[in-house]
């Protein structure tokens, strides 16, 4: 008798619901790169810290060179020299000028700096041949950014200019949630690995290199892990020396009904793994739960590579996400015109390999390839999943369609 067909929302439901964010803790900022920070963050000190030139040229007193023309230049002598770094204060006395670098210090007593293109480039005595009015060329203290000014909320995710910032304000480190370690195995003894040589019955492991290459692209830390066959034993000695250094366990292969399916033979005895029919299209068997002394999550997904592909990016990578507390957990869906007529399987969820694109008329999608479950060219000659809702039989070319863009930050 056949299984009742679990929603692709349910399933998704009762994973989000047993997958909790990972405790934050102080990290290096490189590491922190594109994670979700759990704290405010407040300037400790001002930017700039000082008075310092922006150019290369000569500070001095506005009032001094007011009436200076290139036909009636200003002289004055040069008492010094101020480079960036260096830790003598200088203090301009009345009628000279102090040559000064880009990011040095200004003098006390100095209100503007002239360019050297306004010089004579001068080392002694210097010519100024035109006026520069207060202000001009001099970086303020805190004009940039004032000590105790928040600089980010809680939950916002560091790019590399936040990550600038954050330097540039003394920060070394800063509070977020790590990075998921998800171990990814494939299972199957007509696997071999790619560079080696094919029996006539074997075929190249794929999916635990795309899968482990998605959860790396998703954020996490991706651990591939040997081709493990189908002996009930090999495939529990395994899982049992994985557990260790993973946050989330993914599976490919194994989950059928067939008398070779180790994963389900092995983790249905567990009592923490439940295996279920989804109305889904490819990606039908799915398993979901915990194992371990830790009840580390594990996903048992199909072993056919699209189907492999198709239920990480609608279940596994919202798990990842909501582990390091990045919203959405779900790739949101935009909505394109379809270049062609796509038929869909009543009753059942569909997600077609597509190409998708935008031009001066908008969005636009086509499906590439066939529906087999096996063939992992059209999967990657697509850069989007058309999404058929288990309701629609027909999506009429022309019309529009529901769109999972791949690739794209979110």
């Amino acid at each position: 008798m056949a299984r009742e067909l679990v929603s692709v929302d349910d399933h998704l439901q009762r994973i989000l619901d047993t997958v909790y964010p990972l405790q934050p803790y102080d990290q290096p900022l490189l590491e922190a790169l594109d994670l979700p920070i759990c704290e405010e963050v407040v300037s400790p000190i001002d930017l700039p810290g000082f008075d310092n030139s922006a150019m290369d040229g000569y500070a001095v007193r506005s009032e001094e060179v007011a009436e200076a023309t290139e036909s009636y230049p200003v002289w004055l002598p040069v008492v010094g020299e101020s480079a960036a770094g260096q830790s003598e204060a200088f203090a301009l006395s009345a009628g000279s000028a102090l040559r000064i670098m880009t990011g040095a210090p200004v003098p006390a007593g100095a209100d503007a700096i002239v360019p050297l293109e306004w010089t004579n480039r001068g080392i002694a005595e210097v010519a100024i041949h035109r006026a520069a009015p207060p202000g001009l060329h001099v970086r303020r203290v805190g004009e940039d950014i004032r000590a105790g000014q928040r600089l980010f909320e809680e939950g916002t995710v560091l790019g590399p200019r936040e990550i600038g910032l954050l330097a540039a304000v003394g920060r070394a480190q800063v509070r977020a949630r790590p990075r998921p370690r998800v171990v990814v195995i494939s299972t199957g003894s007509e696997l071999r690995e790619p560079g080696t040589a094919l029996g006539f019955d074997s075929v190249y492991d794929s999916n635990s290199h795309a899968l482990a290459a998605a959860a790396r692209r998703a954020g996490a830390v991706s651990y591939r892990v040997g081709i493990v066959s189908d002996d009930p034993h090999e495939f529990r000695a395994a899982l049992s020396d994985q557990l260790v250094r993973a946050d989330v366990v993914v599976t490919s292969g194994g989950v059928s009904k067939g008398d070779y399916d180790v994963v389900k033979e092995v983790l249905s005895k567990s009592g923490g793994v439940d295996f279920y029919d989804v109305a889904m299209k490819p990606g039908k068997p799915q398993g979901f739960g915990t194992v371990g002394e830790d009840d580390t999550p594990i996903f048992t997904l199909p072993g056919n590579p699209v189907s492999a592909y198709v239920s990480f990016e609608v279940f596994v990578l919202p798990a990842i996400r909501r582990l390091m507390g990045r919203m959405p957990y779900r790739r949101p869906m935009v909505r394109a015109i379809s270049g062609k007529l796509i038929r869909s399987v009543p009753g059942k969820q569909q997600y077609i390999r597509a190409q998708f694109a935008v031009d001066p008329r908008g969005a636009h999608v086509s499906p590439v390839g066939g529906d087999g479950s096996h063939l992992i060219g059209d999967l990657a000659a697509a850069n989007a999943l058309i999404v058929a809702p288990d309701h629609v039989v027909e999506v009429p070319a022309g019309s529009h369609a529901d769109v999972i863009v791949l690739d794209r930050d979110f």
